[in-house]
């Protein structure tokens, strides 16, 4: 029986379903961290909220597209779902027709061009070109072909985690600082962790329908190492920007959300990586993206830059 069959609907909790909504915070914080991290002390409000609005769009249009395909693939009906993995199971419980769910595509994708738009002939920041192609091709590309090309967390991580971030910066004015580097490379790696331990679950599942996550290619075990060797990366970013000074002092504080994902997780990874994941696990890697981007932002407020 299809989704379609079960409830002839779209319900608001189906819409906040297929769009991911507990994740979306994640997309507002790196639309507002990317421009504080560029905009110093002369901060353009409007281009911030224009970034913010781009980028919340397009994480919805591309978590829709995922949850449509999985669906529509039988992925979804098969996965045994987390809180933070296996779908949202909006479709399969009927909240929302297969219909409503592209509608919805539809119209994040036309407010995610809209904004494109806005920026390139209003703004004439003609420099996000690059970042607008990258990400359109990990949007639409991201199910189909991406995830079964074994790159899927890859381009998650720069897709998702560190072009909004570069083009929030770019839409405040060129050239970029070193502070929008470093918080783009942080984003990354934090967002490939988030896409990374989240197909643990799903591996089995995945295998049937084609896509070959880096768990199936390197197990469970080797993507542990994976995402240690990633959050260390993020970590020593942090610091180390704080070192050169090109984050401020008070980006130390973003160090408190690391340290919360590091102790479950470097304690799962003793116990020998076992599945299934632990779900605090799952659970402290989203609030380590959360918490880190969160009090990045409170870092550039109270820092004045």
């Amino acid at each position: 029986m299809t989704s379609t069959t079960l409830n002839a609907r779209t319900t608001v909790p189906g819409i906040l379903g297929v769009s991911r909504a507990p994740f979306l915070p994640l997309a507002i914080l790196l639309g507002l961290s990317g421009s504080l991290a560029q905009g110093v002390g002369a901060l353009n409000i409007s281009r911030m909220l224009l970034a913010v609005i781009g980028i919340t769009a397009a994480h919805i249009m591309v978590n829709v597209l995922n949850e449509i395909n999985d669906d529509v693939s039988g992925l979804d009906h098969e996965t045994e779902r987390t809180p933070f993995s296996g779908g949202s199971g909006a479709l399969q419980a009927g909240l929302i027709t297969r219909q409503g769910a592209w509608i919805v595509a539809i119209v994040s994708g036309l407010v995610t061009i809209t904004v494109g738009a806005v920026a390139l002939f209003s703004y004439g920041v003609w420099s996000l070109v690059p970042v607008i192609v990258g990400g359109a091709v990990c949007i639409v590309f991201y199910t189909p072909w991406l995830l079964r090309m074994g790159i899927g967390e890859l381009a998650a991580g720069i897709g998702l985690g560190g072009l909004p971030v570069t083009g929030a910066a770019l839409l405040q004015g060129e050239p970029l600082r070193p502070a929008v580097w470093l918080v783009a490379l942080i984003a990354t790696c934090m967002t490939f962790n988030l896409l990374l331990l989240n197909t643990i679950p799903d591996r089995e599942p995945d295998a049937k329908v084609g896509r070959r996550s880096l768990v199936q290619r390197f197990g469970v075990r080797g993507v542990a190492f994976i995402g240690f060797a990633s959050w260390l990366i993020a970590t020593g970013t942090l610091v180390g920007g704080v070192l050169q000074g090109a984050l401020s002092y008070w980006a130390l504080c973003a160090l408190l959300p690391a340290v919360a994902f590091a102790l479950p997780y470097i304690g799962w990874l003793r116990a020998g990586a076992s599945v299934p994941i632990p779900i605090p696990v799952l659970g402290a890697n989203v609030i380590h993206n959360l918490g880190t981007h969160a009090l990045l932002v409170l870092a550039w407020v109270i820092a004045g830059r």
